[in-house]
C-alpha cells in the first residue's frame, strides 16, 4: 500500500545527502524531522483503523459461525419432526453460511497480516525518528560551527593576501566536513539486524498461520 511505501522511503532516507544539497542545512534537518513526525502520526492512525477492521471482521466471522450452528440445530429439529423439506431448507442455509466461512477466514488472515505489517512499519519509523532526533541536534551544532569557521576564514582572507593558506584551510575544512558527513551516512544507513529478524519472525508467523488454516480446511 502507498502508506507503507512512503514509510519505507523515509526509513531509507539519507539525511546527509539532503543536507549536502540544501542551501540551509539546519532548516532541512528540522523539515525532515517534521516530515517523519507527521508520517508517524499517519501510520499510528492507519494501525488503529486496521486493528478496528480486524475486530469487525472477526465479529462477522463469529456471527457467521453462530448462524451456521443455529441452522444446523434447526435442520436437526426438522429431522426429528420428520419434516424433510424443512430440514433441506435449513441445510441449504447451513451450506450458504459455510461457503461464507472460508471467505471470512481468508479476510481475517489477510487483515492480521496487514496489521502486522503496519505495526512493523510503525516500530521502524519510531526507532528511526528517535535516532534522527538524537542526531539532528548534533548535525545542527556541527553546521553552526562550520558556518562560524567559514566566516572566520573569510575574515582572515580579507585581512591579507595569504590566498594559498586560506585555500588550504578551506580544503582542510572541506575534508573534515566530508569525513563527518561520511561517518553520519554510515551510521544512518547501517543495516538494521533487528529488522531482518523481525521480517524472519513475521514470515514464520505467516507460514504457521497458513498451515493452521490449511489444516482446519482439510
Amino acid at each position: 500500500m502507498a502508506l507503507l511505501e512512503r514509510v519505507s522511503t523515509l526509513i531509507r532516507a539519507n539525511l546527509n545527502d539532503l543536507i549536502d544539497k540544501a542551501e540551509d542545512p539546519e532548516k532541512m534537518i528540522k523539515q525532515v524531522i517534521l516530515d517523519m513526525q507527521n508520517q508517524l502520526l499517519q501510520v499510528k492512525t492507519q494501525v488503529a483503523i486496521a486493528i478496528a477492521d480486524q475486530h469487525l471482521l472477526e465479529k462477522k466471522q463469529k456471527d457467521n459461525e453462530e448462524k451456521t450452528a443455529e441452522w444446523m440445530r434447526k435442520a436437526e429439529l426438522a429431522v426429528g419432526k420428520k419434516d424433510d423439506d424443512l430440514a433441506r431448507a435449513a441445510l441449504h442455509r447451513v451450506e450458504s453460511y459455510r461457503e461464507l466461512s472460508g471467505s471470512f477466514t481468508q479476510q481475517v488472515a489477510d487483515q492480521k497480516a496487514q496489521v502486522e505489517n503496519l505495526k512493523t512499519a510503525l516500530r521502524q519509523l519510531e526507532q528511526k525518528l528517535t535516532e534522527a532526533q538524537a542526531k539532528a541536534d548534533l548535525l545542527i551544532a556541527q553546521q553552526r560551527r562550520a558556518r562560524a569557521v567559514g566566516k572566520a576564514q573569510d575574515a582572515r582572507s580579507a585581512m591579507g593576501d595569504g590566498s594559498k593558506i586560506a585555500a588550504f584551510d578551506r580544503m582542510k575544512h572541506k575534508v573534515a566536513h566530508n569525513e563527518a558527513v561520511a561517518q553520519a551516512k554510515t551510521e544512518l544507513n547501517a543495516e538494521d539486524v533487528d529488522d531482518r529478524f523481525t521480517a524472519m519472525e513475521k514470515a514464520d508467523r505467516i507460514e504457521a498461520l497458513l498451515a493452521e488454516l490449511k489444516a482446519k480446511r482439510a
